[in-house]
């Protein structure tokens, strides 16, 4: 019984190794400190984790909650120049006395989806934000049920919201790993990615307004900003006084792209922290990391006898695919270490190319950064009189030719044992015979 659960165990674990890829701790930053409660920064291109600070904690989302208003809009599938939206009284009264940014939006204003998406990731207007909650939902409240729900339903399970805008409440909160799932399936929308990079909006007239000129909350993609960073865009910033201040990025340079989530700086006199430790985190990872390439297709990793071939002894098993990863610039050999772990220790022909014997991990500081399939790059074919050997091995080893075999000894025994006993008898009765010896005279008497 303990052998089978060993075995179903191990068999859990290989097929989580096997799916389970870019698994990487966070590593350390140098040369600086972040201002922020809450951070991470990940790699767009290997998901890879570079650096997080209390990635779970709970933490107020601020005007980052629009971002999620933003992805049911787009969800929607509605044109966003042919759609219209009407601002109602219901939406400009939500807002009245909360102390949220607004646009400036009258009763009856006449808004594109395109226009009111503007309005709500570039300025962060929280009037817009009940708007498009109407829109989208009827009514808040249902609105805010379809937020909740799509929210599980992406994975971010450490998060509620409980109003459209961000403002604070207690039942709108989330996390900074949370908030990385929601953004990198925003990303996806080429639309979200265009407008939230967007620093000057000139939005034309209305039924009910002039023309107005959005500007972007966001200084790290504005140049006129002493926060400017020239490799940034987008995506959204926040603010309330319990959330501190909050800032969700991207910046790309050289062919490395990374998202970057700041949550919970304060503004000591009056600097704009989160906005410094973007930076600060951005420079750290272009500066002093790269890509390295640890497991390469053509190469094998390790081999693996074969039994039943006559055209080799053993098996090249090779990675599945390349592995390539975001490590420190000083990273080498000597820290790289790969590891196989193979379902057994031999292989019977025939072979497949593409079969599959186990897996490799790729181990960087003590640490799993890479996990990869082990294949097979060859077909091999079996030998027949191998097989055929291998059965009759096979049935001379199994409890059933053994218990045959017993059977026939002991038939055999028995047979001798009754063979014995028969002639021991046979001579028993030769013995009473009394022998009368033939007396030729005794007759003429």
């Amino acid at each position: 019984m303990f052998k089978k659960l060993y075995k179903y165990i191990i068999t859990f674990i290989l097929i989580f190794a096997i799916f389970s890829s870019n698994i990487v701790s966070a590593f350390q930053i140098s040369g600086f400190e972040l201002n922020a409660r809450a951070a991470m920064l990940i790699s767009l291109d290997t998901n890879q984790i570079m650096y997080e600070k209390d990635a779970d904690k709970k933490m107020y989302p601020a005007s980052l909650t629009k971002i999620l208003a933003a992805v049911l809009v787009l969800e929607k599938g509605d044109d966003l120049d042919k759609t219209t939206i009407t601002v109602s009284d219901t939406t400009l009264t939500a807002i009245m006395g909360t102390g949220a940014s607004v646009i400036g939006l009258r009763e009856g204003e006449k808004l594109t989806v395109r226009q009111a998406l503007y309005c709500l990731l570039v300025s962060s207007g929280g009037d817009v934000a009940y708007v498009i909650a109407e829109y989208v939902g009827g009514d808040t409240e249902t609105f805010m049920n379809m937020m909740n729900k799509r929210a599980n339903e992406l994975g971010m399970k450490n998060s509620s919201f409980g109003n459209p805008v961000g403002l604070h409440d207690d039942d709108t909160y989330t996390t900074a790993r949370d908030i990385s799932i929601l953004v990198k399936h925003a990303l996806k929308f080429d639309v979200f990615k265009e407008i939230t990079s967007t620093v000057r909006y000139y939005m034309a007239k209305t039924n009910k307004s002039p023309e107005r000129i959005l500007s972007t909350t966001n200084f790290l993609i504005d140049p006129s900003t002493n926060y400017f960073y020239t490799y940034a865009s987008g995506v959204k910033t926040g603010f309330t006084d319990e959330a501190g201040r909050c800032v969700v990025s991207t910046a790309s340079y050289n062919g490395y792209n990374y998202l970057c989530i700041i949550m919970g700086c304060n503004g000591e006199g009056g600097r704009r922290n989160e906005f410094v430790d973007s930076r600060n985190l951005y420079r750290w990872a272009f500066n002093d990391f790269e890509y390295k390439s640890l497991l390469d297709m053509k190469q094998p990793v390790t081999e693996i006898p074969v039994e039943l071939s006559m055209e080799t002894d053993f098996l090249k098993l090779y990675p599945q695919q390349n592995i390539t990863q975001i490590l420190p610039k000083s990273a080498d050999s000597s820290t790289i270490t790969v590891k196989p772990h193979l379902k057994s220790e031999s292989v019977d022909a025939p072979i497949k190319k593409g079969d599959v014997f186990g897996t490799a991990d790729v181990i960087y500081a003590g640490e799993v950064i890479g996990t990869v399939n082990l294949i097979s790059a060859e077909n091999i074919k079996s030998n027949v009189f191998l097989q055929a050997g291998r059965v009759v091995k096979n049935i001379f080893k199994s409890k059933v030719f053994k218990i045959i075999i017993g059977i026939v000894i002991g038939a055999i025994l028995l047979y001798i044992l009754a063979c014995v006993y028969l002639n021991l008898k046979g001579r028993k009765k030769r013995r009473k015979v009394k022998y009368v010896p033939y007396n030729k005279h005794s007759k003429d008497e």
